[in-house]
């Protein structure tokens, strides 16, 4: 079932967090923060809402780190529910694909929560001053990949961010997949 998240809380500031990788290696949000702005995703592999622009956040994330944004993709699915999204099958997707930025596994969930994350893709584009600016979609794709021109809307939004140190103030908030959270 597709899930919408809300829309921006312009102003609200990041929560830290310390992840691992599927490089091997731990971040925090203090080491993914850039000069210009910070890009948190959740992601995850089995999404077919994720699967479709795949291509299209990993050029928009490196045009973005080339801009000085910091960009990171957490995946929190629950992976004894959804083996596709655990940390071997990750660590292949990012090596595959030649990802540019950490992909990191929230296996506890705690950091999902404190975004606030509704699915996947949900985006947070953050300020320098880890301020949210962003929480809209991508593109004007759906569980199909949108027309090869369509509005780069994330990447447009983070540019400004950049820019200006706000995000527009009308966005069109992403639509996903639910996260897959562990039951209680």
């Amino acid at each position: 079932m597709a899930v919408t998240p809300p829309v921006c809380d312009f102003g609200w500031k990041a929560p830290g967090f310390t992840l691992p990788g599927t490089d091997g290696k731990q971040y925090s949000f203090d080491d993914i923060r850039g000069p210009n702005g910070t890009l948190v995703m959740f992601i995850c592999n089995h999404c077919p809402y994720v699967q479709s622009i795949l291509d299209r956040i990993l050029r928009d994330a490196a045009e973005l780190q080339a801009a000085g944004i910091g960009v990171v993709a957490i995946s929190a699915n629950d992976a004894d529910d959804y083996p596709e999204d655990g940390f071997e099958n990750m660590a292949k997707l990012a090596q595959e694909k030649g990802f540019t930025f950490p992909y990191l596994y929230d296996e506890s969930q705690a950091v999902a929560k404190a975004y606030g994350a509704a699915c996947t893709p949900d985006f947070f584009g953050f300020n320098a001053e880890d301020g949210l600016q962003y929480r809209g979609r991508l593109d004007a794709s759906a569980k199909q990949a949108g027309p090869a021109d369509a509005r780069r809307e994330l990447y447009e939004g983070m540019m400004m961010v950049a820019e200006t140190g706000v995000g527009p103030k009308d966005q069109i908030p992403s639509m996903g997949c639910s996260i897959k959270w562990k039951a209680a």
